[in-house]
């Protein structure tokens, strides 16, 4: 399999229209447990022109193993980077398309607390939906552009960020909720994740509101 190297090529043409990029990308989408993240990765014209780190994918692309090296040389390498969150409970109050947006919301704010602006600036957004404008409380440039995550260098920043994050902490949740192996799988539907449930039921971390028990096997 030929596994795409990304690059800057449509960031360094958009630049050219804007003064900032906001690239976000979204991890933990099918998940039957466990929050959704989306990673944000800020870029401008300055740090287009700088070379695009070594091994540097999508996060689904890289070895685990080397995952958190990779993720800390795409945060050193980005203007700034924040994952936003959403809760398995909101997941199940609101809806995953809109706690998608809620995540990628609060992902955009963290950057902006970190001297991002929003004027003059576009948000590159993996995917063919822009799920952020109508959570948003202020009006975003968003283009949505599928498989960003792939060839992209920024939104790849953004999405291996956003998984280390996100696989860190169900690593943790996993201490204290060992039955359902969330280390391993991350909280996807693993056939022994499914089997879990059945023996035990749902923890509070758990998306309640999805058929989980008949959920096909996503991880």
């Amino acid at each position: 399999m030929t596994v795409i190297t990304p690059r800057l090529t449509l960031e360094r043409k958009l630049l050219g229209e804007c003064d900032l990029i906001i690239a976000l990308d979204e991890v933990g989408r099918g998940a039957l447990a466990g929050p959704v993240a989306v990673g944000a990765a800020v870029m401008d014209a300055k740090g287009a022109r700088r070379r695009v780190p070594e091994g540097l994918r999508d996060s689904k692309l890289v070895p685990e193993r080397r995952r958190p090296d990779v993720a800390a040389r795409a945060a050193s390498w980005v203007q700034a980077s924040a994952v936003g969150w959403a809760t398995a409970a909101e997941i199940d109050e609101v809806g995953i398309m809109r706690a998608l947006g809620l995540a990628a919301s609060r992902a955009v704010e963290a950057v902006v607390a970190q001297g991002a602006t929003v004027e003059n600036t576009l948000v590159l957004l993996d995917g063919n939906h822009d799920y952020v404008s109508r959570v948003h409380p202020v009006p975003l440039r968003v283009r949505p552009v599928i498989k960003a995550d792939r060839d992209c260098a920024s939104v790849s920043a953004a999405s291996v960020i956003a998984k280390v994050a996100r696989d860190g902490l169900m690593a943790e949740l996993h201490e204290d909720h060992r039955d359902y192996q969330w280390d391993r799988n991350k909280g996807y539907a693993s056939p022994e994740h499914r089997e879990a449930i059945r023996s035990f039921g749902l923890s509070p971390f758990h998306r309640s509101s999805w058929a989980i028990a008949d959920a096909p096997t996503l991880f």
